[in-house]
């Protein structure tokens, strides 16, 4: 599980897939084992270059991403998802020890009169989690973030019923 994809592979319905970047083996392994319990395919990178090649051939629904990491880090990764036409729709989830507050701040001078796509400025992650992260924010921003997607997994709902 650790560069490769997960022990999940199934694209069944009610799944998706989860492409987790992070540096850190071992919280690469952890958030990649919270979204495998959960029912979702997983795969991992440990750095940006890694992460954009794994995207570009294993097509995510949702990247979480560490934002501080070697040779490319989360936010030139996060630029390069959303300037690319098959990647852009994928949702990301910022996974950073970087306190909200001051991520977003930073993310809004980082994309302050930088062009993306077409002219337009860099958009907003679509989810933020603390580090360290609960499985229950975990899997809590993943579902907002699918369902506002319009692709609703509903492995928290059936694991909180099951439960």
């Amino acid at each position: 599980m650790t560069g490769g994809a997960g022990r999940n592979p199934d694209r069944s319905p009610g799944r998706g897939r989860v492409l987790v970047v992070d540096d850190e083996m071992h919280l690469r392994i952890y958030i990649a084992a919270v979204f495998e319990t959960a029912g979702y395919a997983t795969a991992t990178a440990r750095d940006g270059e890694e992460g954009f090649r794994k995207a570009k051939e294993w097509k995510p629904d949702l990247v979480s991403l560490d934002l501080m990491m070697p040779n490319q880090g989360g936010i030139r990764l996060f630029q390069r998802l959303k300037a690319d036409e098959e990647l852009r729709r994928a949702g990301v989830l910022v996974v950073s020890a970087i306190a909200g507050e001051a991520f977003r701040h930073s993310l809004s001078l980082v994309r302050t009169g930088m062009p993306g796509k077409d002219g337009g400025l860099l958009p907003d992650v679509d989810g933020y989690v603390e580090k360290p992260p609960s499985p229950e924010a975990l899997l809590r921003e993943a579902e907002r973030i699918l369902a506002a997607q319009g692709r609703a997994q509903g492995a928290l709902t059936r694991n909180t019923k099951e439960a």
